[in-house]
């Protein structure tokens, strides 16, 4: 059993602030930084948390149409990479929405034509979670290529309604 539990709750803005300060090498932009911690007070939220309640994980999911969410944002304080946190908010996350009737997750990135080794990990991390490359595009402006990864959660496509 995992040292901590994720789970859907109250939006978290001081966590995310808190957790944003330990992973410099992905959220180092103040202003990126501010709007995630401005989205943390109304956008779907989930954490992990450790027994003693700290939070060390946090996803936001911001959900555009009914078949389908993006992950807005998602971060594991440094001291607890590579442990697994990461991938039980994922799954976690992923079977909640697929319950919910969800069929398609996406998440945006920094992509691969921007040489940043740490964003190679995220796509990596990503990657190994079943997201596939969509489209790299200059939403971000020239120097940040944006990278828009996908996921089907549904197997079955339901009848189209406009």
């Amino acid at each position: 059993m995992a040292p901590w539990r994720v789970a859907r709750e109250r939006p978290v803005p001081s966590a995310v602030e808190q957790i944003l300060s330990t992973v410099p090498e992905w959220f180092g932009q103040p202003d990126s930084n501010a709007e995630y911690i401005e989205a943390a007070k109304t956008l779907e939220t989930w954490t992990a948390r450790t027994a003693d309640e700290s939070v060390i994980g946090v996803t936001l999911i911001d959900h555009h149409f009914p078949e389908s969410a993006e992950i807005h944002f998602t971060a594991v304080e440094k001291a607890h990479h590579g442990h697994g946190v990461g991938t039980s908010m994922m799954s976690a996350i992923e079977t909640d929405l697929r319950q919910r009737g969800v069929q398609l997750l996406t998440v945006k990135t920094l992509g691969p034509s921007h040489s940043d080794p740490g964003y190679s990990l995220t796509r990596r991390f990503y990657r190994k979670h079943g997201f596939i490359p969509l489209e790299e595009t200059s939403i971000w402006g020239e120097g940040t290529p944006c990278l828009i990864m996908v996921k089907p959660l549904a197997v079955e496509t339901p009848s189209v309604q406009e």
